[in-house]
């Protein structure tokens, strides 16, 4: 039985899976990216391998006790992978893309595959059916958005999401519901929609914390999986720790 733990180190949380053999079996919520923390993750479940995607300025300490209690790979633009990068700057492109570009390759070969994950912000990430990652598009999460309409209007107020919302809002609070969520669904229906009409042999993948409802929101056929991501940390890890 082989143990593999994947970090993804987000904006907005810091996450870990746990993978025995190729299966993903759970997903932790650490409150900090303090070593005490991660000591103890390893302590408990044994991994013989770790891989870390980070796209904020995290705890390094954490990276030379990965490397000395596990075989362990930091995930950047040197990491070999799945796929070819064709695009200017590629050392520019965050880890989060990387790992959801492997895992697109990795599931749903030989498609054209568009890869949308919902989390601070949303970023739609296209890889071609020749494994390339073209690259895509980046716009205002869910969050972000409620919190810029507080911020650079002078009287609207910062409101949370609320599932049952109406569609035409009938107070200051449904109204900003009704424009973050519902645009949100329309706008990736939307880009959905201009790749299906550009690609054939399309596929449209939904991940990320909200998956679940903005899945039976939208229009189109997608694949939904919360755990894309960390799928193709798996991937990564398998071909980059021997």
């Amino acid at each position: 039985m082989k143990k593999t733990i994947c970090f993804d180190f987000g904006n907005t949380r810091l996450k870990a899976a746990v993978f025995i053999d190729e299966n993903f079996t759970e997903e932790i919520i650490l409150p900090d990216d303090k070593t005490a923390g991660i000591e103890k993750l390893l302590e408990q479940h044994q991994p013989q391998k770790t891989i870390l995607s980070s796209v904020i300025n995290h705890n390094e300490d954490i990276e030379n006790l990965l490397a000395q209690k596990t075989s362990f790979h930091k995930l950047s633009h040197f990491t070999k992978t799945n796929f070819t990068t064709p695009v200017g700057k590629p050392e520019t492109i965050g880890a989060d893309r990387l790992a959801l570009s492997a895992a697109a390759v990795r599931f749903y070969p030989g498609k054209n595959n568009l890869v949308i994950s919902l989390g601070s912000c949303i970023t739609y990430n296209f890889i071609n059916q020749y494994n390339q990652f073209m690259g895509g598009s980046i716009s205002p999460g869910m969050d972000m958005r409620f919190k810029a309409m507080q911020l650079f209007t002078a009287k609207l107020p910062e409101v949370k999401k609320d599932w049952n919302f109406p569609l035409i809002g009938y107070d200051t609070k449904t109204n900003l519901q009704s424009g973050v969520i519902a645009g949100m669904s329309f706008e990736i229906d939307g880009f959905i929609n201009a790749y299906a009409a550009k690609y054939s042999n399309f596929n449209a993948v939904l991940t990320g914390g909200d998956t679940s409802y903005f899945a039976g929101q939208l229009k189109n056929k997608i694949f939904a999986d919360p755990y894309f991501l960390f799928k193709g940390l798996y991937a990564l890890s398998e071909t980059n720790n021997g």
